[in-house]
């Protein structure tokens, strides 16, 4: 019979690299938000990419995970007193083999799959996204189906055939490569208070210092200089696509929890005000609100753009927005890098 795990709860969710986090955080007892969880590990900032043949991209985490770099995750355990590993494979049988240990011994398991593969979505169409994250807290060996906890609170099942298919796409440019997590809470514990200010000193250092133009207070600049540029590489489809895309990663549809990510970055600085006693956080957090609704318009106008009859007259009407956003995030960073210095 297909169930959850016992003692699984179910929640819904903000983002799902830290809501997945956060539903293995808490079977195992570790109370920690999910706006802690994204806010500890560095995971808030900015990026613009446009690689050929692809279709630019904007987002607002950062600390991704990479071959030389930590990562949100890893951090994020570091700080939390949880040893967090990243396995990947390109073999199906010794994926399927770990989930099959994990999930036999009683713990869910956290993979990043295609979300284009999982049938509770329905795009419309054909659609790809290689950096979802999700957990698995349920496995019915009879009928080889799973159950998966995703952003909202019901619970997915899914057929065995449909998971791999998404743990193993090949679409680019995030392929899963069969990628799954494993935990060791046997250290658990709370942030300190210099975890939390060494966080929010990282997260400001990549917004106002970024290693290159694409990140952080440059890269929104950047965004404003490039999008009215996009109709010169994108037919008349692909630039409709990717207005609605940019819709979605800045709204909370999309997984950031609204306001590319500064609502959630928001709710972590009054967590930090009180871990730390510096009250001067809240007025921070009062800021980033702010400063997400902001985003929150932006991300309306690109909804509505991508609806329009002729898109590509409208993109220079996004400049100035953008700009706007520049400048209010470089100030409200430089007033978190001098609190935290």
């Amino acid at each position: 019979m297909l169930k959850p795990l016992e003692g699984f709860k179910s929640l819904e969710t903000h983002h799902c690299v830290t809501g997945s986090m956060r539903h293995v955080y808490l079977y195992n007892d570790h109370d920690v938000s999910e706006d802690m969880l994204l806010g500890i590990g560095a995971g808030v900032g900015f990026n613009y990419w446009h690689f050929k043949g692809q279709l630019p991209f904007i987002g607002g985490r950062a600390n991704i995970e990479r071959p030389k770099g930590v990562g949100q995750v890893k951090t994020t355990g570091q700080r939390t007193g949880v040893e967090i590993e990243a396995h990947t494979t390109s073999s199906a049988r010794k994926a399927k083999k770990a989930f099959l240990e994990i999930i036999g011994a009683d713990q869910p398991v956290m993979i990043q799959c295609d979300m284009g593969f999982l049938p509770y979505f329905d795009f419309g169409g054909e659609f790809h996204f290689g950096w979802h994250i999700v957990v698995v807290c349920g496995y019915d060996p009879e009928t080889e189906q799973v159950l998966i906890a995703d952003r909202d609170a019901e619970l997915h099942p899914v057929s065995m055939e449909d998971m791999e298919k998404a743990r193993g796409s090949t679409y680019k440019p995030f392929p899963p490569q069969h990628k799954w997590y494993t935990f060791d809470f046997s250290q658990k514990r709370q942030p300190t208070a210099d975890e939390v200010r060494r966080a929010i000193a990282e997260q400001a250092e990549m917004m106002l210092e970024p290693p290159i133009s694409n990140f952080g207070v440059k890269g929104i600049r950047k965004a404003a200089k490039m999008i009215p540029r996009w109709p010169d590489s994108l037919d008349a489809d692909m630039l409709c696509m990717t207005l609605f895309n940019t819709y979605i990663f800045i709204n909370a549809e999309g997984g950031t929890g609204g306001g590319i990510f500064r609502y959630m970055f928001s709710r972590f600085l009054r967590e930090a005000a009180d871990i730390t006693g510096d009250k001067r956080l809240n007025e921070s957090a009062g800021e980033f609100k702010q400063i997400g609704d902001e985003w929150e318009k932006l991300g309306e106008w690109f909804l509505q753009a991508s609806e329009a009859p002729d898109p590509d007259s409208l993109l220079g009407e996004c400049v100035a927005p953008l700009n706007a956003l520049a400048e209010l995030e470089k100030a409200a960073w430089s007033r978190l890098h001098r609190a935290g210095s």
